[in-house]
């Protein structure tokens, strides 16, 4: 493993102790994102309620630390609004861990990007559903 998870606690957490791991059963929005270079897939699923994230789970499939701000990332938009959820960017997640080395930072990239793409899903989903 390329990561040394032991230099941030709250990163070794996370990665040992994920939060909100696993397929969210019909989810509501799904985002994926991936980067070639490293090989790590992070895929983000969200239900809404109200026009609030209600449940947030992923897979991700990479190093320790991908895992760590995917788990993260889901402890962060649950709970606000679709709205609030899609503006939620890498620099929130590496702050929520109190920094990330810079050799790290496209972990919290893909997480960013699930997220927003789970919300674009979710957007396209209810737009082409029709009213009741």
């Amino acid at each position: 493993m390329n990561d040394d998870l032991s230099a941030n606690p709250l990163v070794l957490d996370h990665f040992l102790n994920p939060r909100n791991v696993g397929d969210l059963p019909s989810p509501d929005g799904v985002g994926e994102a991936g980067a070639v270079s490293c090989g790590d897939v992070v895929r983000i699923g969200i239900r809404v309620q109200d026009g609030r994230i209600v449940e947030a789970r992923f897979r991700t499939y990479g190093c320790g630390t991908a895992i760590a701000c995917s788990s993260m990332a889901t402890e962060l938009i649950r709970g606000r609004t679709v709205e609030e959820a899609a503006r939620l960017s890498n620099d929130e997640v590496a702050a929520a861990f109190g920094g990330l080395p810079a050799t790290k930072a496209h972990c919290t990239v893909l997480a960013e990007e699930a997220v927003k793409a789970a919300v674009a899903a979710y957007h396209n989903h209810n737009r082409d559903t029709p009213a009741r």
